[in-house]
C-alpha cells in the first residue's frame, strides 16, 4: 500500500522540488521508502513519486518508481493484487522473468505483455500510473470497486494525479477555488461523489477505469461495472452456494508478508469475517475498541467471537474523552469532508499502535447482504409512490398534512416524496439524503446549471445501470456505488492512511460481489435473521446473540458533545462563515436555522456537524468560492 503522484507536461520541465515535496506530502501513506523519477517526453518530461508502506516483498526490490527493462515501462503503484501469483505464473510460462517477488512487478509486466487488457485480470484493490515509453503516454486505472482513490487534475499544459487532493492543492498548480458541484453533493449526502470533488478541476478516476494522457489530453474508459458483470444466469443455484466464492475471496486477502489483524466489533459482518477465517483454517489476530462507558460498549459481543472462533484477542480500551481529544486531529486528517470517518480515525489508530501493519475489515457485508434499513424502507417508498401517482390533487394533500405535523428531518423527506422535488430521481437517493432539496437551496448563496447537471450525472447513470435490477438488488447496487463508495470507503482510505495501516475488504471483492448481486433479491431478506445469504455461507454458525442483536456500529456520542464540550467551538464557527472562506457560497443565517433546528431537537447532530467540518476543511486548506 502506497502513496502515489505524478506530474506531467506537454513543454517544458517538471520542477523536481514540486515533485519532491509533493511525495513527501503522501509520507504518512508509505512510511517505509520513497523514491521520484523524471522522464523525458519529447518537448516535455513526466515526473513520478511514491511513498511505499512494505507489505509484500519487504525488500529494496519493491521500491519505487519501478521500471520494465525489456519495455522501458514505468510504474508507480498503490494497491494490493491478490491473484498475483497466479498471474506471475501465467506470464513466466509465456517467458516473462521476474527479479522481484512484489506484486508492483507482476502489475508492470502485466501491462507490458496485455496493455490495458489487463485490468480485468487483477483481482484486488489498486490505483496505479504507468508510463507506456513505447506510445509515449501515461495509463492510469483504478480498481473495480473503488477501493483505493486516484485524483486528476489539468492545470495549462501539465497534467497532474495523486492518491489525495490535498497533494495537488499543495503543488500550487492547482487554483484552491470551490467546485458548486461538488457543495451540493457535499450538502445533499455529506460527502462528495465521484468523479465529483470540492475543488473545482479535480476529479476523481470513478472504479473500474483507467485513464489515457497523451498529447496534452486526458480520455476515461470502463472496463468494469458491477451491475454489467453480475450474470443472471448464476441465480439459478441457490444463495448458500457461496460458500466457495466467499472461502476464496477471505483466503486471498490473508496474503502478507506482515502480521495481519482483524477489525472485530462483534457485528455480523466482522463476526462472519472471523468465523469464514476460522473455517480456512487461519486463526487472526482480532481487535476491538472498547469504551470505558457501558452504553457505547461493544465487549461482550467481541469477545464472544474471540472465544467461539479462539482469535488472540486483544481489547483497545479508549473513553468518551480518549476520542474527543482525537477529534480535531482526525478531522486534520480528512483529504476530502465527510460527516463519517471519525471513528475510523481512531480504530486505525490504535490498531497500528498495536503493531498491526494490514487489517482485515467487514465492510459491504451490508451493502452486499442486504443489511441496511434501506432494503426494506426504499421499496416500501416505491410502491408508495406507485399509489400516490394516481392520486387526486396530490398538492392540496400534502400541503395539509404538513400542517398538521413536527417539522422534523424525518417529515421534510416525506414532504419531498409528497412533492415529487427530484422525482426523476431514486428513491434510494431520498433515503440517504442528509439535507433535503428545500434546505440545500437555501444554504447554497447561489449555484449554476451545469453545476447541478455534473453533480446529479453520475447519480443518474447509477440509477441507469441499476434499472434493470429487482427492487433489493437495485439498491444493493446503489449502496455500492454510492454511499459505500463515496462515504465508507474514501473515509477507510483516508483515516487509515494517515496511520500507515492497510484495510483490506474480502466481502467486496469483485468477483464475490458480481456473484452476490446476480442472486434474486428475495433470496437476500428474511424476516428471521438479518443477511440470511452470509449466515448461511458459514459452516460454523454464529452465536445466537450475536445474529439476534441490534444492529450497531461503532458511533462516538457527537449528539451529547455538540450539545456540551463541542458547543462553544461549533457555534463560533456558525458565526465565522459571514466572514469565512465560505462567505461566498453558503447562506449564513440559513446555516444558523441548522443550528438552531439542532438545538431544539428538530434535527440530528449530522447536519450542523457537516456544515461544522465543511468549513473547518475549508479553512485549513483555504479554499474558497
Amino acid at each position: 500500500m502506497c502513496g502515489i503522484v505524478g506530474i506531467a507536461t506537454k513543454h517544458g520541465p517538471v520542477d523536481r522540488g514540486m515533485l519532491e515535496s509533493a511525495t513527501r506530502s503522501l509520507a504518512h501513506r508509505g512510511p517505509d521508502d520513497a523514491g521520484t523519477i523524471i522522464l523525458e517526453d519529447g518537448d516535455g518530461e513526466i515526473g513520478l513519486g511514491n511513498r511505499r508502506l512494505a507489505i509484500l516483498d519487504l525488500s529494496p526490490l519493491g521500491h519505487q518508481p519501478m521500471q520494465e527493462p525489456v519495455t522501458g515501462n514505468w510504474i508507480v503503484y498503490n494497491g494490493e493484487i491478490f491473484n498475483f501469483v497466479e498471474i506471475r505464473d501465467e506470464l513466466e510460462k509465456a517467458g516473462v522473468s521476474f527479479c522481484s517477488k512484489s506484486d508492483t512487478e507482476v502489475v508492470l509486466k502485466a501491462y507490458g505483455s496485455w496493455g490495458g487488457k489487463c485490468l480485468p485480470r487483477l483481482r484486488g484493490m489498486f490505483a496505479f500510473a504507468i508510463w507506456d515509453a513505447r506510445r509515449r503516454r501515461l495509463f492510469l486505472a483504478r480498481d473495480p470497486m473503488g477501493i483505493k482513490p486516484l485524483y486528476y487534475a489539468a492545470a495549462g499544459e501539465s497534467f497532474l494525479f495523486a492518491s489525495e487532493v490535498r497533494t495537488l492543492l499543495g503543488t500550487g498548480l492547482v487554483p484552491r477555488r470551490l467546485d458548486l458541484a461538488g457543495l451540493q453533493n457535499y450538502l445533499t449526502f455529506g460527502s462528495l461523489y465521484d468523479p465529483v470533488t470540492l475543488i473545482e478541476g479535480v476529479s476523481a478516476l470513478r472504479p473500474g477505469h483507467s485513464l489515457i494522457w497523451e498529447q496534452g489530453r486526458a480520455r476515461e474508459t470502463c472496463y468494469w461495472d458491477l451491475a454489467d458483470s453480475a450474470d443472471r444466469s448464476l441465480d439459478q443455484q441457490s444463495g448458500t452456494n457461496l460458500r466457495t466464492e466467499i472461502n476464496e475471496a477471505v483466503r486471498r486477502q490473508t496474503v502478507s508478508d506482515v502480521p495481519l489483524g482483524v477489525f472485530l466489533s462483534g457485528g455480523v459482518d466482522s463476526s462472519a469475517l472471523v468465523a469464514i477465517l476460522a473455517q480456512n483454517g487461519i486463526k487472526p489476530e482480532t481487535f476491538s475498541i472498547v469504551f470505558r462507558e457501558s452504553e457505547y460498549n461493544e465487549a461482550t459481543f467481541s469477545r464472544r467471537i474471540a472465544q467461539a472462533f479462539k482469535t488472540r484477542h486483544h481489547e483497545i480500551l479508549v473513553s468518551q474523552q480518549d476520542t474527543f481529544e482525537r477529534v480535531p486531529v482526525a478531522l486534520s486528517a480528512m483529504d476530502l469532508p465527510t460527516i463519517d470517518g471519525v471513528n475510523t480515525y481512531i480504530v486505525s489508530e490504535q490498531t497500528r499502535a498495536a503493531g498491526v501493519k494490514v487489517a482485515l475489515s467487514g465492510l459491504g457485508g451490508d451493502e452486499l447482504f442486504a443489511g441496511y434499513s434501506t432494503f426494506s424502507s426504499v421499496p416500501r417508498m416505491q410502491h408508495f409512490l406507485r399509489v400516490w401517482r394516481y392520486m387526486p390533487a396530490k398538492s392540496s394533500v400534502a400541503t395539509t398534512l404538513s400542517r398538521f405535523v413536527v417539522d422534523n428531518d424525518q417529515n421534510r423527506k416525506l414532504w419531498t416524496l409528497l412533492r415529487g422535488d427530484n422525482n426523476e430521481l431514486h428513491p434510494y437517493f431520498l433515503a440517504r439524503m442528509l439535507f433535503t432539496p428545500t434546505v440545500c437551496n437555501a444554504l447554497m448563496k447561489s449555484t449554476t446549471l451545469e453545476a447541478r447537471d455534473r453533480a446529479e450525472d453520475e447519480i443518474r447513470q447509477s440509477m441507469n445501470r441499476a434499472k434493470d435490477l429487482d427492487e433489493i438488488n437495485a439498491v444493493s447496487y446503489l449502496e455500492c456505488r454510492c454511499y459505500m463508495l463515496n462515504t465508507l470507503l474514501r473515509d477507510a482510505d483516508a483515516m487509515s492512511m494517515a496511520h500507515g495501516l492497510e484495510i483490506r475488504v474480502p466481502l467486496i471483492d469483485d468477483h464475490l460481489a458480481a456473484r452476490v448481486l446476480a442472486i434474486s433479491g428475495d433470496k437476500k431478506m428474511s424476516r428471521d435473521v438479518p443477511k440470511p445469504l452470509l449466515l448461511a455461507a458459514l459452516e460454523s454458525p454464529l452465536p445466537g446473540e450475536i445474529v439476534r442483536r441490534p444492529k450497531q456500529g461503532f458511533t462516538l456520542p457527537f449528539e451529547q458533545w455538540l450539545r456540551s464540550v463541542m458547543r462553544e467551538d461549533v457555534e463560533q464557527s456558525f458565526r465565522d462563515i459571514s466572514n469565512g472562506p465560505l462567505a461566498g457560497a453558503i447562506n449564513a443565517n440559513a446555516a444558523q436555522n441548522v443550528w438552531q433546528d439542532f438545538c431544539e431537537g428538530r434535527t440530528t447532530w449530522s447536519r450542523p456537524w457537516a456544515l461544522y467540518v465543511l468549513q473547518k476543511w475549508c479553512q485549513r486548506h483555504a479554499v474558497t468560492v
